[in-house]
């Protein structure tokens, strides 16, 4: 902060509260606004903090308390009444609003509609939750390049994407930007959108937030609009996959490329040939309208790994001269079990989450409701191939076995299943699935399931410290009262190939518990679900599952006795040249 800014800042912040305080710090929010950006930043949220702390009084968690001080707002704006306070919140988020703070935009753009109406303050909360108002921040303050949103159908994603996009049209007047999309209909929706947002006085405050602007020229079949002085292209340009765009479009380097669901249909979210050729159309044709210094923003519902937010991932996975940030949101908090989009209008509950994914089979369900795309060609092993049971059989298992594949660094997962062995058949009954990096709680999980199904043998991975983990363990299940003969043993073979020889044995084999039994957010659930993502083909994020289990098989096929076997040779020494044996 500036020094002279910094001064009359810490005195203001020091005198009683008070209107003529308060009033002081909104004219020092504007004075350093003038002479340094992240000075007015500082002084503007503090400010606005204070103003919607005497509105929304005794509310100790910020998001509330905003949503308090508008319920404050609206009664006096529909009983006609006007305080010194209100007066004072409406000029700071106005002049926040003017100085690029989007949070503040979107408040006061809607200032005037009906609570119900509003897009934004219904959804504030989790918007806020999920990092998309923070991202679209940091693209505005120059912190990314890229920003990647993929959310459940009907979020209204591309709808904050249209509110952002009435920003920086003010905002940057000079620039130009272009949306992109599957289809000439998604682009008339979205000019239709952000065009009403810049002129509909009635509806919204763009016209006070940005008073020496107007839309001064309009063409609705080509989808773009423009404000401020006429340039060769437009500020708003919309345009959609197989259109002549060379020579017509352009991104200014200030402006935005948007590219919003470039997958119109299942049909072609299952075709990889044609996932390859909306690649192209990307990065042949999108992507090279931007000028250099221009940024972009992919708003998509995810329907497999080769779509064009999955191959940004990998693009830029470990790059870090580019500034990316990708943004998933599940349908439900895997913490708190909640729908994840439970707005204050026109959300999701769990119940429509759980009834959507009756309807749907599990690979589709997790590539839009999930956010986890699935390679559908390549997958090792399907639902329907699984063997299932709803209870074990009513006698003593022949053992218990289990084995444990270790955590590594970073994103694995600690795995070990506990398998009861009946005849030729195993029961996947109980399991540890977690990608913890506390190794004290990892300790207490693989002690406590070791104990609590009474395993008779385990054998630990002795790769990435595994003899550690062993050893802690083993010494962990004794002092319970357990008795559970646990080995070590190096993986030396190739993964991939362990994997993919031992799968059909684990089809054979292995039963799994049904559906009904586990819950997709506790570790049996976690387990299964990285089970039936794996592909041979492309890149997997998890793969501790399926390579657990074929570790079973080599496990157990090595518990076999080993046979003496005979041969016949042909002896030329005998008479006859009878075979010996």
């Amino acid at each position: 902060m500036l020094p002279e800014i910094k001064q009359t800042f810490e005195q203001l912040k020091n005198v009683q509260e008070s209107i003529e305080s308060l009033d002081a710090l909104i004219d020092l929010t504007s004075a350093a606004y003038g002479l340094d950006n992240e000075s007015g930043v500082e002084v503007g949220r503090y400010t606005r903090d204070r103003i919607e702390r005497i509105l929304a009084p005794d509310v100790a968690d910020d998001v509330t308390r905003v949503r308090k001080a508008w319920d404050v707002m609206d009664l006096c704006r529909d009983h006609n009444l006007v305080t010194e306070e209100t007066g004072l919140y409406l000029r700071i988020l106005l002049l926040m609003a003017r100085n690029r703070d989007f949070d503040s935009y979107l408040l006061y753009l809607e200032k005037n509609r009906l609570q119900r109406e509003r897009f934004y303050l219904p959804k504030r909360k989790q918007f806020i939750k999920h990092g998309i108002i923070p991202a679209l921040q940091d693209m505005l303050d120059d912190k990314l390049d890229i920003l990647t949103i993929s959310a459940v159908p009907g979020s209204q994603k591309t709808t904050c994407e249209k509110f952002f996009n009435s920003a920086i049209i003010g905002w940057f007047p000079d620039d130009f930007n272009l949306f992109f999309s599957h289809s000439a209909d998604i682009c008339r929706m979205y000019y239709d959108g952000v065009l009403d947002i810049c002129v509909n006085t009635q509806e919204y405050t763009w016209q006070e937030i940005f008073p020496g602007l107007s839309v001064n020229r309009t063409n609705a079949k080509a989808g773009s609009f423009n404000v401020g002085k006429f340039r060769g292209f437009s500020s708003l340009q919309t345009t959609s996959v197989g259109s002549e765009n060379a020579g017509k479009v352009r991104v200014s380097p200030n402006g935005y490329l948007l590219v919003d669901d470039m997958i119109g249909k299942l049909e072609e979210a299952l075709n990889k040939s044609i996932l390859d050729k909306l690649w192209n159309v990307y990065s042949v044709d999108a992507r090279q309208r931007k000028l250099d210094g221009a940024k972009e923003i992919h708003i998509a519902t995810r329907w497999s790994v080769h779509d064009v937010i999955g191959r940004l991932q990998r693009l830029y996975d470990g790059n870090k001269d580019v500034r990316t940030r990708f943004i998933a949101i599940p349908d439900i908090d895997e913490e708190t079990g909640k729908s994840n989009f439970d707005y204050e209008y026109m959300g999701f509950t769990e119940d429509f989450f759980k009834d959507q994914e009756l309807a749907m089979d599990d690979i589709t369900y997790r590539c839009l409701y999930k956010n986890q795309p699935i390679e559908r060609e390549g997958l090792l092993y399907h639902d329907e191939d699984l063997r299932r049971y709803l209870s074990l059989p009513d006698k003593q298992p022949d053992a218990i076995l289990s084995i444990c594949d270790v955590k590594g660094k970073g994103a694995d997962f600690m795995f070990l299943p506990v398998l009861y062995q009946y005849g030729d058949d195993y029961y996947l009954d109980d399991c540890v699935c977690d990608d913890n990096a506390d190794y004290e709680l990892q300790y207490e999980k693989l002690t406590d399931v070791l104990v609590r199904n009474v395993v008779q043998a385990c054998e630990f991975e002795s790769n990435a410290g595994g003899d550690r983990v062993a050893v802690e363990v083993e010494k962990r299940v004794r002092e319970r009262g357990g008795s559970c003969t646990i080995t070590t043993r190096p993986t030396e073979t190739n993964k991939e190939t362990r994997i993919i020889v031992n799968s059909e044995w684990v089809k054979r084999r292995v039963l799994f518990r049904d559906k009904s039994l586990y819950s997709p957010k506790e570790d049996y659930g976690v387990m299964m679900n990285w089970l039936l993502c794996y592909s041979t083909v492309g890149k997997n994020e998890h793969d501790d599952v399926p390579d657990g289990l074929s570790m079973f098989r080599i496990y157990v096929d090595g518990m076999r006795p080993k046979l003496a076997t005979v041969t016949a040779v042909y002896n030329p020494l005998r008479s006859k040249g009878v075979y010996a044996l």
